[in-house]
């Protein structure tokens, strides 16, 4: 009976972390959550709650991205002590982050306060959350410098600081674990991966802006030069009305107008330079057919690769049908949009324009598995096949088990699995799925591919070698 007592004791601590988050964030009263109900495990069927046992009313996991919240991070969050996930993502939570958060929640393994109006500092006790496997705090006012004794999560395999207001040097530890995009958006920290040493004059950082500056201008001339021999050359209008008919140029057509072409591209991390749809078409030709990367199937889209005026490469896909309104879209988007793995291509940013939907990814060199595999040159030797498997398996394992709900890509094939520079594999358009068919909770839940089930197979011989 002690033992019982105990536990209900816990549950009432539950249900009053969730009143007093409810009090503290849903000033719009977005959060459906009814308190008058006294059955068992009944903060279970909350939206956003997820629990350890259906049949107690102890929290899991609290998913609150994107639920309109306001206010900040409230002390009653101690009472969820249990809880190893907690997601406030995409709100307007204002004010700093509680210097006994890890005190209140000792196991949280996903932390995630991204794009809120968070402001002070990161604070150090941060670092007291052993279990910690995830740390978000990109798109945020947060000042000051990074603590070192974030150094000491050592079990901390995802880490987004960029877009605050941070500077000073990187921690060592973490500037080699982490690559740049860890850290981008923050004019003034120094260190690895940002730069070489720190101490530098604002010299180089002018200079690089003229630079970029005198790039961009000499683009925006090209493209005006390119836009004149298009309107009034005689072989401008033959080049125009001769792709009409081809694949890539019946539709791009009507993206051409001068209204169109100015509509932003949203990117996921702040860029120097603001994008547009102007600048997709120049880099991909108008999405002539000479620059399609991979032909679309019914269920996803094509790929065109874009290059850009300096010479790098994206790819940009254009999704084949997609009956989501624009505002689910955008919310899908910053679903899968953060997602990083060394296996998964990594999604840039997306644009909307009247009914189509592009996405930027980072531009793969060596192409599709698909096209390595029927070259007729055999470039991939039996080690580079299993290399290939077991990376394309792991990113695969991250999207089904790293998360509360899974990433099940139900498209899988030679074609989504893009091969980088070194030839590892890297899975594209995951969570594509949920974009082309409107049963959005059967494509949650839904069943593994044949080729998903494979690929679990190919991971767990690997972990057993």
């Amino acid at each position: 009976m002690a033992h019982s007592g105990i536990r209900g004791a816990a549950a009432e601590d539950d249900v009053r972390c969730l009143t007093g988050v409810k009090t503290s964030l849903d000033r719009g009263h977005t959060l459906s959550w009814n308190f008058s109900n006294a059955t068992v495990g009944f903060v279970c069927s909350f939206v956003g709650v997820s629990c350890w046992n259906l049949q107690e009313n102890r929290v899991l996991a609290l998913n609150l991205k994107a639920m309109s919240l306001a206010g900040s991070v409230p002390s009653d969050l101690q009472y969820c002590s249990a809880a190893t996930i907690l997601d406030l993502s995409s709100n307007a939570i204002s004010g700093p982050i509680p210097n006994e958060l890890c005190s209140w929640l000792p196991y949280l393994v996903t932390l995630d306060l991204s794009n809120n109006n968070l402001t002070g500092g990161i604070p150090p006790t941060l670092s007291n959350c052993n279990f910690l496997n995830t740390l978000v705090l990109a798109g945020n006012q947060l000042r000051g410098t990074i603590p070192a004794t974030l150094a000491r999560l050592n079990r901390l395999s995802s880490l987004d600081l960029s877009s605050n207001q941070l500077y000073g040097s990187i921690p060592p530890p973490l500037g080699d674990k982490f690559d740049a995009n860890s850290f981008d958006g923050n004019d003034g920290l120094c260190g690895h991966p940002v730069s070489s040493r720190c101490g530098r004059s604002h010299t180089r950082t002018n200079l690089i802006i003229i630079v970029a500056a005198g790039v961009f201008g000499a683009a925006a001339s090209l493209t005006l030069a390119y836009v004149v021999w298009r309107c009034w050359s005689p072989s401008g209008k033959r080049a125009a009305a001769g792709r009409r008919g081809e694949d890539g140029g019946w539709w791009a057509e009507r993206l051409r107008t001068a209204h169109n072409r100015l509509v932003p591209v949203s990117l996921f991390q702040k860029p120097i330079v603001k994008v547009k749809l102007a600048d997709l078409m120049t880099a991909t030709a108008d999405f002539h057919p000479n620059n399609i990367i991979v032909a679309g199937s019914p269920r996803t889209g094509t790929s065109y690769k874009a290059v850009l005026p300096d010479g790098s490469a994206l790819t940009v896909k254009r999704l084949r049908s997609c009956p989501l309104p624009e505002k689910q879209f955008r919310a899908e988007m910053g679903r899968i949009g953060p997602l990083r793995h060394p296996n998964l291509a990594p999604l840039l940013g997306f644009c909307i324009v009247e009914d189509e939907r592009l996405l930027v990814y980072k531009h793969m060199p060596n192409g599709a598995l698909f096209s390595a595999l029927e070259s007729v040159d055999d470039a991939l030797d039996w080690p580079a096949r299993v290399r290939i498997g077991i990376g394309a398996a792991r990113g695969l394992a991250w999207l089904h088990h790293g998360f509360q709900i899974p990433f099940l890509h139900q498209n899988l094939s030679s074609k989504a699995i893009l091969l980088d520079e070194d030839n590892e594999a890297r899975i594209t358009d995951f969570g594509l799925a949920r974009l082309g068919q409107r049963k959005q909770k059967e494509l949650t839940y839904g069943s593994f591919s044949e080729e998903e089930m494979f690929l679990h197979m190919v991971v767990i011989q690997d972990m057993s070698v």
